[in-house]
């Protein structure tokens, strides 16, 4: 980090709030200003209060401080930014009104675009975010307030990292817009002010730390090299690894080479990859020439105990299978699970439904972290559990396996992806399992490459009987609809809302569309709407065509008066 100094500021005290005073001053003199919080709830409880002062500012001291018009754009946009606005959503378009927004994992992409950028033009004022905001942005805050410095964890509250802080710190003052900025940390009490001055003002960053060793990692960058051709043998494989970070930071390389043995026997044991010597080789380790003795445990093949010329004879290749797992971008342990529960799929191909392939899925350590089972929901999840037992594609832990837990958070995870394929909306998806519609819509882009991943496994595996309900699945999951709304969601710009419409009114299918009378499907889904749909099915129509009753007794409005949709 640059240079910094102590500065005392005189902050009027406007309210009781000294975050809230900061980010009012802040606006005051014309800047603008990231206040850093511990949790989505809080970002939106302070943007929401600050926006209020704002409004209720009779005297326009602050008010003569926003673009009014602009700002009410921005507030349509970020409205308009998903089909069913949640509650979310309004408080969002609520406080934008005054150029204040929060900003956290829970918004949708589109609306935390609209809310950077238009910080960036320098019309919204001030953002309340979580530390997501953090990471490698460039926004121009001359002042970044940090008002909570501690976070819960696994012993309770307790001070976050110093790379956190800095990383925190250093989005005020951006070169590309300011000569300078300020970072305000926020202290209860003369006590706690001398704490963080140790802790961070004070206080050495945490060393950087080689991850290379955790084995999803490390057994997806060994298959990867291996499957690209970059790799061949055991001698390169060590040659690579030791001119990693880890390598360099750890100096003893014995450690990693006994997690990239275990990982290489791993791989040969779920068929990704052929671990080979030659006949030479094999017959000085007491081994037969067949070729299915060719391939030995890689547990066997010693760093230490083979030279550099036998770890160059010991061939590494990828399967078919194991090439596929590669390009797919998933980490092993996952497809070999994935095949497995498959390959249960195919067996119990007439008990299964949905819900399998969805908690197939949610069991995966990529769509991690899942939706965590309260204790007051415990029973209500074990007994969905229970209800579901034949359904599932994996065993059920016993009660009191270190694995229970995990296993009823995908329960309930998945019983949140259920629920959205049975049409429920993201209101009634938040109010029940607090998941906003930001989080909702990661967790469907990991489901949907999850999905794709097991629609392409099963047919390399020729399981060509789980292909299509697969396909379907992912199909569902995209637009969040029950399977008897496929074909009428295959048309364009026709989403579940207008799908739902023309199935419950009888228009089920592409025959139906075709069928109706371009009247009645105008006054479902607007005419424009109408005539595309009209247009896609192989039929051209003009407006004129559409005919609607226009007899009004004095004050009535038709749908026509609403516009298209």
């Amino acid at each position: 980090m640059s240079k910094s100094k102590v500065t005392v500021l005189n902050i009027e005290d406007r309210n009781s709030d000294s975050t809230i005073n900061i980010a009012l001053d802040t606006l005051m003199i014309g800047k603008q200003c990231i206040i850093f919080v511990n949790t989505k709830r809080s970002a939106e409880s302070v943007a929401e209060k600050i926006s209020n002062i704002i409004m209720k500012d009779k005297k326009n001291v602050y008010k003569s401080f926003i673009e009014e018009e602009k700002l009410n754009s921005i507030s349509n946009d970020i409205l308009k930014a998903i089909s069913s606005p949640t509650k979310q959503c309004h408080k969002l378009s609520a406080t934008s009104k005054y150029g204040v927004a929060f900003h956290h994992s829970g918004l949708v992409s589109a609306q935390r675009k609209i809310i950077e950028e238009n910080f960036k033009d320098r019309i919204v004022k001030i953002i309340v975010a979580t530390p997501t905001l953090a990471m490698g942005v460039d926004l121009p805050a001359y002042r970044v307030i940090i008002r909570d410095l501690k976070r819960f964890g696994q012993w309770g509250m307790d001070y976050i990292p110093v790379l956190e802080y800095e990383q925190q710190a250093g989005r005020a003052g951006r070169p590309s817009y300011d000569t300078h900025g300020e970072a305000i940390c926020i202290a209860e009490d003369n006590k706690e002010k001398l704490e963080i001055k140790e802790q961070y003002i004070n206080g050495v960053p945490e060393p950087i730390i080689s991850k290379l060793a955790v084995e999803p990692i490390m057994r997806t960058y060994i298959l990867s090299l291996i499957s690209s051709g970059f790799i061949t043998n055991i001698s390169e494989l060590e040659q690579f690894f030791s001119e990693t970070f880890y390598a360099k930071h750890y100096g003893d390389l014995t450690k990693l080479n006994d997690i990239i043995n275990k990982m290489i026997d791993q791989l040969e044991e779920w068929k990704f990859l052929n671990v080979q010597r030659n006949e030479n080789n094999a017959n000085d380790s007491g081994k037969n020439t067949n070729a299915k003795d060719d391939f030995v445990s890689a547990l066997k093949l010693s760093f230490k105990k083979n030279t550099s010329k036998e770890k160059e004879e010991i061939k590494l290749s990828a399967t078919l299978l194991g090439r596929r797992v590669s390009e797919l971008y998933l980490d092993p342990y996952t497809a070999h699970n994935i095949i497995l529960s498959l390959e249960t799929a195919v067996r119990k191909i007439d008990e299964i439904n949905t819900y399998s392939f969805v908690h197939m899925i949610c069991s995966c350590l990529e769509l991690r972290p899942l939706l965590r089972v309260k204790v007051k929901e415990f029973d209500e999840y074990s007994v969905i559990s229970q209800n579901k037992a034949e359904k599932l594609l994996i065993d059920i832990p016993e009660l009191f396996d270190a694995e229970f837990e995990d296993f009823l958070n995908s329960i309930k995870t998945s019983e949140l992806f259920n629920d959205w394929l049975e049409e429920k909306d993201e209101e009634y998806l938040m109010e029940k399992y607090d998941v906003r519609p930001g989080e909702l819509h990661s967790k469907r882009e990991r489901a949907d490459w999850l999905i794709f991943s097991s629609e392409e496994l099963s047919r390399l595996l020729k399981m060509h009987v789980l292909v299509k309900d697969l396909s379907k699945l992912r199909f569902r999951l995209k637009y969040g609809a029950k399977e008897e709304l496929i074909p009428l969601l295959q048309l364009k710009n026709i989403g579940r809302v207008r799908a739902r419409k023309l199935f419950d009114n009888r228009i089920k299918d592409i025959s139906d569309v075709k069928n109706s009378d371009l009247t009645t499907l105008s006054q479902l889904i607007g005419k424009a709407t109408a005539l595309d749909i009209k247009k896609q099915v192989g039929e051209e129509l003009s407006e004129d065509k559409v005919v609607v009753k226009t007899n009004k007794r004095k004050g009535q409005k038709n749908l026509e008066d609403y516009g298209e949709d």
